[in-house]
């Protein structure tokens, strides 16, 4: 039976108060008795989390009491057991690194494409206006190799903060077409749109949710493996089952590798 309730969120908003926030949500997580790590940052906020069903909701009707979290999304999965070995609420400067400061989220979102619509997409061969649409894995090398959409382009990088200049070489690759960038949940690919278009391409959108909401929504339609997840449960296959029981000693060494949305 699976008992633990996984989340994952994020949302781009304006914090002002993050060392206050920090002391009021680990309060909280602890009183719940929840596991995993929250990312707090000028930028936004950003958390894996994993306990009883009932504590993690609780938990995130608290969090959206608070009128700038209102409507923060969350994706759900469960797990026999529990994926992480601690709470830690931390600091940072910003809450997915990459690196390019002029990148600002909260200023403004990048349009979005939701998984229905792409699944529809990828079946019928190019967007509604009939043009080709590509598929951009925002991910870290080794994330891919578990798992990717059907053709999509992988520029190998080792980490996030290598895509801006990835971007810079392969920008001319995807001119004419409708870029739709993806990656677990959802933050990475949410800057990697917009960068993009700064860098000046017109149609390039982002996967609303990532790979997890799609499984979510549509399955595994057009994708192949399974996506990894930086928590005990190792990977997810396409019905949100962990695939591995193995604990992943990435997450558990660094706990900020839990919050690769």
């Amino acid at each position: 039976m699976q008992e633990i309730l996984n989340i994952a969120a994020y949302k781009f908003v304006g914090i002002a108060d993050s060392a206050e926030l920090r002391e009021h949500l680990r309060a909280r997580t602890h009183a719940l008795a929840l596991k995993g790590t929250i990312l707090l940052a000028p930028e936004g906020i950003n958390l894996f989390l994993a306990g009883e069903k009932e504590k993690v909701h609780a938990f995130l009707a608290e969090l959206r009491a608070d009128p700038r979290f209102a409507d923060l999304e969350a994706k759900e999965s469960w797990s026999q057991a529990q994926p992480f070995r601690r709470m830690l609420v931390k600091l940072k400067r910003e809450i997915i690194r990459m690196d390019h400061p002029a990148i600002q989220p909260a200023a403004g979102r990048a349009p979005g494409v939701d998984a229905p619509t792409l699944k529809r997409w990828l079946d019928q061969g190019h967007d509604d206006a009939g043009k080709p649409v590509a598929l951009l894995d925002t991910r870290n090398a080794f994330e891919v190799d578990h798992g990717t959409f059907d053709g999509a382009i992988d520029w190998r990088i080792g980490k996030f903060t290598e895509f801006p200049k990835a971007l810079s070489q392969h920008a001319g690759d995807l001119a004419g077409k409708t870029v739709v960038s993806f990656c677990t949940g959802g933050i990475r690919c949410e800057k990697a749109a917009i960068l993009m278009r700064e860098a000046g391409l017109a149609d390039v959108l982002q996967l609303e949710g990532g790979i997890l909401k799609y499984f979510e929504q549509v399955g595994g339609a057009h994708y192949h493996g399974e996506c990894f997840v930086f928590d005990g449960r190792e990977s997810l296959a396409p019905d949100l089952s962990a695939r591995s029981n193995r604990a992943s000693a990435r997450a558990s060494e660094d706990p900020d590798l839990a919050l690769k949305n």
